[in-house]
């Protein structure tokens, strides 16, 4: 199994590219965004697809011991970038939230800071001269320096891409070896700041209240897990038939991107929405193992927050639209329409084969020994 990882998971990955192109082209013929072409969505995600491919290969083939050396520069890069969303003309405010640049074309610099938490993180842990038992050390300074991209992306009002930061760093720090304490200080914080938030922003708290009374807010804040649940109600087991789906006729907004898990049960049924599910768990066990097998500790990290990170966002999309989580814009890896999300997932495939290639012969995997390194009590 360890040995054929990363075959199988470069498998779910492709199977989940195709199930969003055609799902995309069944779905986005009818968004009101597409500017009079059919296969304007369609031809954008081939576009981009191209794109996070080349992003990918490279990222397999380019040491990833270059991201320890410079993981500062990559770190700075998305801090400003981050900025750039709100300055004028530049940052793009779409539906009250500023997470948008365009310079030549539009993408999301958050997504960019993302793979630049991960790269700090894995960095940050891998470290031999700190103890990770120490208050400072283990989290008060990974904290404060991660802060800087959370507080940034929390402004630009992502409450999801911040939490789905902070989730990472708690994956990394419990497999790094970080005292629990710390770690359930950092939860607990993460928890208080979202329940704080939620009840302060009026939007969020629309949602929040959705979510616990869905049908009394059916027509408003709760409408697009409404009809989500609608159309998983009506694909049954079966489904209705490839292209045959009601929900994405306008009746479900953005049914082809944060909300096309959903398409794909009313129009290919519960089979496949489990098989959807039932990828990201093998690549989630793959991306793991492949980890497990890193040569040094720094590509374990990196490796594990990768996939933590893959996987993690997947779960909150599903959690959406099955209701199962309050409502929070977030697309599915692989198969929602967005150009920016598929880069950075890709890449950090790339990021999980590179590790692949350079990993230690299975016969002398010690995985104790990466996860928790002897390291001397400082004086």
């Amino acid at each position: 199994m360890q040995r054929n990882a990363i075959y199988l998971l470069l498998l779910m990955v492709a199977g989940l590219i195709a199930l969003g192109l055609v799902m995309l082209f069944s779905t986005s013929a009818f968004a009101h965004d597409s500017h009079g072409d059919i296969y304007f969505f369609v031809k954008r995600q081939c576009m981009w697809l191209g794109i996070a491919s080349a992003l990918g290969i490279g990222a397999a083939y380019l040491d990833y011991h270059l991201w320890q050396k410079y993981w500062w520069a990559f770190f700075g890069a998305a801090a400003f970038l981050l900025l750039l969303c709100f300055i004028p003309h530049v940052g793009m405010r779409i539906n009250g939230s500023s997470r948008w640049i365009k310079i030549g074309m539009t993408f999301q610099p958050s997504e960019l800071a993302k793979v630049a938490a991960l790269f700090f993180l894995a960095w940050w842990y891998s470290r031999t001269d700190i103890s990770f038992d120490r208050f400072k050390t283990g989290l008060l300074y990974p904290m404060c320096i991660l802060g800087v991209l959370m507080l940034l992306i929390l402004l630009e009002v992502d409450m999801g891409n911040t939490a789905l930061i902070g989730g990472t760093a708690v994956a990394v720090m419990f497999v790094a070896g970080a005292a629990l304490r710390w770690m359930a200080t950092l939860i607990g914080a993460g928890l208080a700041g979202i329940a704080f938030l939620a009840f302060n922003i009026s939007e969020r708290h629309g949602r929040l209240l959705a979510f616990m009374e869905p049908e009394k807010y059916a027509l408003g804040e709760g409408l697009q897990q409404w009809q989500a649940l609608i159309a998983f109600g009506s694909g049954g087991f079966d489904g209705l038939g490839l292209g045959e789906g009601r929900q994405k006729m306008l009746y479900l907004p953005y049914a082809h991107t944060d909300f096309i898990f959903p398409m794909v049960g009313e129009e290919l049924g519960l089979k496949f929405t489990a098989l959807t599910v039932a990828a990201y768990l093998c690549i989630c066990l793959c991306g793991a193992l492949v980890a497990l097998n890193a040569k040094d500790r720094f590509g374990m990290l990196l490796g594990f927050g990768s996939v933590v990170m893959i996987t993690l966002q997947a779960a909150v999309n599903i959690g959406v639209t099955t209701s199962l989580l309050p409502n929070k814009g977030m697309p599915l890896p692989f198969i929602s329409y967005g150009g920016s999300n598929l880069c950075v997932c890709l890449a950090l495939i790339g990021l999980i084969v590179n590790i692949h290639l350079q990993g230690k012969p299975f016969e002398s995997l010690s995985a104790p020994t990466l996860l928790r390194p002897h390291i001397e009590p400082r004086a």
